[in-house]
């Protein structure tokens, strides 16, 4: 809804008069929004050399409002929008607004809101011919006193809609099917052309609102289809940025977002005025490899909520994600030696507007000359929880498991996949808990998994102090792969004469529990005990260096009851550290639970 009226003749007609409130009511004609407040201003200068009430507003987002009022009701702010419009005077999409999204006034120049409220009556009606005024040479009205206000127009016949209708031009009819759509009416192609889809669009916009459902809508339906879209449009402030940092041009919602920093990979545009919508840019100088990196570690972000479309082929990759708070979507490819691409972090339950962001963004985004450097700034935050300062997602606790068949289940301990929203397999494979009981847990991937290695069981009762180790992720995946950590076998038995349990002279951390015990073989001989599990029911804490695990005939009476095939181990002979280290590794699994 951008123009200029200053200089433009005016038609030889009557003009209408308008009145302010008494009170201050909130009842307004919105008649254009223009982008810098030298536009406005101008504009505004204009429209106030025809009217006694024209007012500008800031609007959120940099934007700017022209206005006439305010009125003392929406009746009588209609009324005069459909006579200014019937005349010309005014654009036919003005419609009418409570002025809720208005900020400060900046014309007329020194207006305050008070001062428009105690604007009881007009001034009194000019004997100059407006022809005197700028811009309307050679042209004499009549003014209307405002008690002459006619009455609303009454509305159009079906054979007056059609002929009003053949009057739009090609992208007025688009424009009505796009607003047709944004209310949820349309579904087809914007095309101009009013088919049986279009026409069964606007029968149902019709009988939503309470019209007959004609198929054609008349001049004033048109302008409240039109006037509902062009409104929400106005809110978002869409305006074209062109990065040149970042490398990017977009058009962006900048009514609710402004520039924040750069932190390479990102160009951060935070929420403007606790609006809840982010943007972020990326520009990265790299390849193929480069942009599955950064597909893999942006599914770590608590800003890409988990559940949502995941797709990447070898030149670009879509993320969406959606939680109770947000709705996410990320788009990458590559362009020419970089990545770029962007996310548009939007706040649930405000669809139709991130719609239409989403939609400008996805559209209007090119390229351009320019990278992020890979860092920028001084003191750039660095942490093992941050990427370019924003929070990578993780579990709310992890530990091990190890494979226990060629399928990839995975026997762990059941404290640690206790009311889990999810249960992942070394942070990327789903799980569900297939069985547990007394401490154990089986954990089935959603897809059969082809491990590695797979546990082969000693069924023989290790020797009182002989040395096994316990391989593990002792620091909950935080070093990215498990370590073995060593002890010796004290008692075949536990504190209260478990005879399927194994005491271990051995200082153990959290992580750990859940892992194979393993014999100088490789062979595995128990699974490690959560802390505690163990520790009698007075719940009293063990000195350090004690730990338990269960044994090998416990383990496979609850595998084979659930349907795992327990493979025994042939070798006898001990393994040298570095093919015992590797063979943890290969058997042991990281396991998360999620929430």
């Amino acid at each position: 809804m951008k123009r200029s009226l200053v200089g433009a003749p005016l038609p030889v007609v009557a003009t209408l008069f308008l009145t302010a409130s008494a009170a201050f009511a909130d009842q307004w004609i919105q008649i254009e929004a223009q982008p810098t407040l030298t536009e406005a201003t101008e504009s505004a200068r204009g429209y106030a050399a025809r009217f006694p009430n024209v007012v500008g507003f800031d609007l959120p987002g940099r934007w700017h409002a022209i206005a006439l009022g305010p009125y003392a009701t929406a009746e009588e702010a209609d009324a005069a929008r459909l006579a200014l419009r019937a005349q010309g005077l005014i654009p036919g999409d003005a419609y009418l607004t409570e002025g809720e999204r208005f900020g400060r006034p900046f014309w007329p120049v020194g207006a305050s809101l008070s001062d428009l409220a105690q604007s009881a009556t007009p001034p009194a009606v000019s004997e100059q011919p407006l022809s005197d005024a700028p811009g309307a040479e050679g042209t004499e009205l009549a003014a209307l006193p405002a008690a002459e206000l006619p009455a609303p127009e009454p509305e159009e016949t079906p054979a007056e809609a059609r002929a009003s209708e053949r009057l739009l031009d090609r992208p007025a009819r688009e424009a009505l099917q796009t607003a047709l759509g944004f209310a949820g009416f349309y579904t087809s192609t914007v095309d101009g052309a009013f088919g049986p889809g279009t026409r069964n669009a606007m029968a149902a916009w019709q009988s939503a609102n309470g019209y007959e459902p004609t198929g054609v809508l008349t001049t004033r339906q048109r302008g409240l289809v039109l006037s509902a879209y062009r409104e929400v449009v106005d809110s978002l402030g869409l305006a074209p940025v062109t990065d040149d940092v970042a490398g990017i041009s977009v058009t962006l919602p900048m009514g609710l977002v402004e520039f924040d920093e750069y932190a390479p990979p990102f160009a951060k545009y935070g929420s403007a005025d606790d609006s809840g919508v982010q943007v972020l840019l990326i520009s990265q100088s790299g390849d193929g490899a480069t942009l599955g990196g950064l597909y893999e570690i942006m599914q770590t972000l608590e800003i890409v909520p988990l559940e949502g479309e995941r797709a990447r082929d070898a030149d670009s990759f879509v993320l969406t994600g959606a939680n109770a708070n947000v709705v996410t979507h990320a788009e990458a490819r590559l362009a020419g030696g970089a990545v770029k691409g962007w996310v548009l972090i939007w706040p649930r339950g405000d669809e139709q507007r991130r719609t239409l962001a989403l939609d400008a963004l996805r559209t209007s985004f090119a390229p351009t000359t320019g990278v992020l450097p890979d860092a920028y700034g001084e003191g750039a935050e660095q942490d093992i929880d941050l990427l370019a300062g924003l929070e990578i997602r993780r579990p709310d606790r992890a530990g091990s498991g190890f494979y226990v068949d060629g399928e990839g289940r995975v026997l762990t301990a059941s404290d640690l996949v206790q009311e889990c929203a999810r249960i992942t397999l070394d942070e990327t494979y789903e799980a569900t808990v297939s069985a547990q009981e007394d401490g154990m847990a089986l954990l089935t991937p959603a897809d059969p998994l082809a491990p590695v290695a797979v546990a082969r069981f000693d069924g023989r009762l290790p020797r009182l102090q002989s040395e096994v180790s316990v391989s593990g992720y002792a620091y909950e995946g935080r070093l990215g792969a498990p370590t073995l950590n060593y002890g010796t076998v004290a008692e075949q038995r536990g504190l209260a004469g478990e005879e399927d349990v194994l005491r271990l002279a051995m200082t153990t951390v959290p992580g750990e529990a859940g892992g194979p015990l393993l014999s100088t073989s490789g062979a595995v001989i128990g699974m490690l005990a959560s802390d505690g599990a163990l520790a009698g029911e007075d719940g009293r804490t063990l000195p350090e260096g004690v730990a338990f695990a269960y044994d090998m005939e416990k383990l496979a009476t609850f595998l084979s009851a659930n349907g795992v095939t327990v493979t025994g181990s042939e070798e006898v002979s001990g393994v040298a550290d570095t093919d015992l280290l590797r063979l943890g590794r290969d058997l042991t699994v990281l396991v998360s639970c999620w929430n």
